[in-house]
């Protein structure tokens, strides 16, 4: 029991606990304390970008802290004109921060466009892999216990006249400081994205709503015009869309270590200097199935898969992924739709990408007679569960990584556990050849092409994502492989020394590519961009 005094004194304090703030007031404390707990990953940044020792260094460091406290004041202020809105959402903020600082400090990602569109996309499975009980104690620390507080504090509301008056004045000393060192302005265009990408809250609430309204503008889809099949070959296409394969870790494209011990017989053609869309994978799945390629636009065309469906192709998607867009195809089957139809010991191969090869010989042998486009979406090399993502008898490199927390574990660890992914894919990239081998006098083709790289590390980035601009190469730079039938390359004039000709690659081949290999022209088609299509022939 306590003691009277002792007693008192708990009163007292429980009692100092109930603030009594007005509005003003209230949006200043609440914008210091948003500077203090979550904005080290932004300053840290900053001082390794500038000469803090400077003048000019200083002035930056000043415009940082002023544009942070200032943002998030103006932003609380316009909230107070609806006040019984100010405590949730002042508390719904600083649990997203907390979320939103353990990501950046652990995996070194910003929180811009792109970002939000793959928290957006991100299903359950994917968000279970990112979990850690690091996290947890983020949110407590830095969500939960300042939100205590918040709870506990009285607002006091002033008049709307005397709030607009503070909000303006501010907005002009804002504009007047910003004015009076215009010579930053460089630094602060110079590093935007980043600089934008660490600013909590602004950062996820201004690029979630960049990315829905980039959303809402995909309306309904447009037909593109109808194909003209200048051939009577039917043709069989599989493309193999991998997920985070970096072309630095291909034994093909010159890695050190051998991580395509079976593609190297294959007879398969690595093209070279081959580039993504984007980093993440909705976008560069997105980019790959347009005829528009990198050139964006806000009208929303119909993908390859539907276009070629409509056109009289069989066109079957088997996922173990996600970030697919939308098609009508004649067959859409998921991993575990696909799982579901199994029965019997064989079912027990049906882990990791796997399941995408169940009964494939089958399904192709239904299309002898007929044009078929059939695409693989594997998981392939997805962090950072790396070491999960192959079977065990494929674990070649050892040690591995097994910890979500990539910076936990050695880089050598780290890179076995990525390069017994790359094996795996190379098993099953081979699997698909075989298939395809098996159907005799058939033309036929496979192509693989990753949606985009993958950081191990390097410069301090891990996993994918980073904005274009700044995007390391490692997550820019991936594999793009291509083996084709006897007979394909009989109608198509074609050797594989025609198809390494080429220089330079990019997803924007992929479209264009696959409807000259069904023969398939029409007026958005680019022979440029189609890598069987042979001038020396023509």
């Amino acid at each position: 029991m306590l003691k009277p005094g002792k007693k008192n004194d708990l009163i007292t304090r429980l009692e100092v606990m109930n603030f009594r703030w007005n509005i003003m007031v209230f949006a200043l404390a609440y914008s210091l304390i948003t500077l203090v707990l979550y904005h080290k990953p932004l300053f840290s940044f900053a001082i390794a970008n500038l000469d803090y020792h400077s003048l000019n260094g200083i002035i930056i460091l000043a415009e940082l802290v002023i544009m942070q406290v200032l943002s998030v004041f103006l932003l609380i202020m316009m909230m107070s004109f609806v006040r019984i809105i100010v405590k949730p959402i002042c508390i719904i903020f600083f649990l997203l921060n907390a979320v939103g600082f353990y990501f950046i400090t652990q995996y070194n990602v910003i929180l811009d466009k792109t970002m939000m569109g793959n928290v957006f996309n991100t299903n359950l499975g994917e968000a279970g892999e990112l979990y850690n009980p690091k996290i947890l104690l983020c949110i407590l620390l830095l969500g939960v216990l300042p939100s205590i507080v918040i709870a506990r504090v009285k607002i006091s509301t002033i008049s709307a006249l005397k709030r607009i008056i503070v909000m303006c004045v501010a907005i002009l000393v804002t504009i007047i400081f910003a004015y009076a060192n215009s010579k930053t302005w460089l630094w602060f265009d110079k590093n935007a994205k980043r600089v934008g990408g660490l600013s909590m809250p602004l950062s996820y609430v201004i690029n979630s709503i960049r990315y829905s309204v980039s959303v809402s503008h995909n309306g309904t889809e447009i037909r593109l015009p109808d194909a003209h099949f200048t051939n009577n070959h039917q043709t069989i296409v599989v493309l193999v869309i991998g997920e985070s394969a970096r072309m630095a870790n291909f034994s093909l494209y010159g890695y050190r270590r051998n991580t395509n011990p079976y593609l190297a017989k294959d007879n398969v053609v690595a093209m070279r200097d081959t580039t993504s869309c984007t980093t993440y994978t909705t976008e560069s799945i997105k980019c790959m199935l347009s005829h528009l390629g990198s050139h964006s636009s806000r009208t929303l065309y119909e993908s390859l898969p539907t276009y070629l469906q409509r056109n009289n192709v069989n066109v079957i998607w088997r996922s173990n992924n996600w970030g697919e867009p939308k098609m009508h195809v004649a067959q859409f089957e998921k991993a575990n739709e696909i799982r579901e139809k199994c029965s019997g010991d064989s079912c027990k191969k049906l882990d990791n990408d796997g399941v995408l090869l169940y009964r494939l010989d089958q399904e192709l042998k239904k299309h002898l007679n007929d044009n078929a486009f059939i695409i693989l979406h594997q998981t392939g090399s997805h962090g950072p569960q790396y070491s999960t993502k192959y079977p065990p008898q494929f674990e070649t490199f050892k040690p591995v990584c097994k910890s979500v927390e990539l910076q936990k574990c050695t880089h050598d660890e780290l890179v076995n556990a990525y390069d017994n992914t790359i094996i795996y894919t190379d098993y099953f990239l081979h699997q698909v050849i075989s298939s395809l081998e098996s159907l005799k006098d058939v033309s036929s083709v496979m192509i693989y092409i990753s949606d985009h790289g993958e950081s191990l590390g390097e410069y301090n980035f891990y996993l994918h994502g980073v904005p274009y601009s700044f995007a390391p190469d490692v997550q820019k730079k991936i594999p793009f492989i291509i083996w084709t039938s006897d007979k394909f390359k009989k109608e198509h004039h074609l050797t594989n020394q025609n198809l390494a000709k080429q220089a330079h690659h990019s997803q924007d081949n992929v479209f264009h590519s696959i409807m000259g290999a069904f023969g398939a022209t029409s007026e958005f088609y680019k022979k440029d961009l189609d890598v069987f299509y042979n001038n020396d022939a023509k």
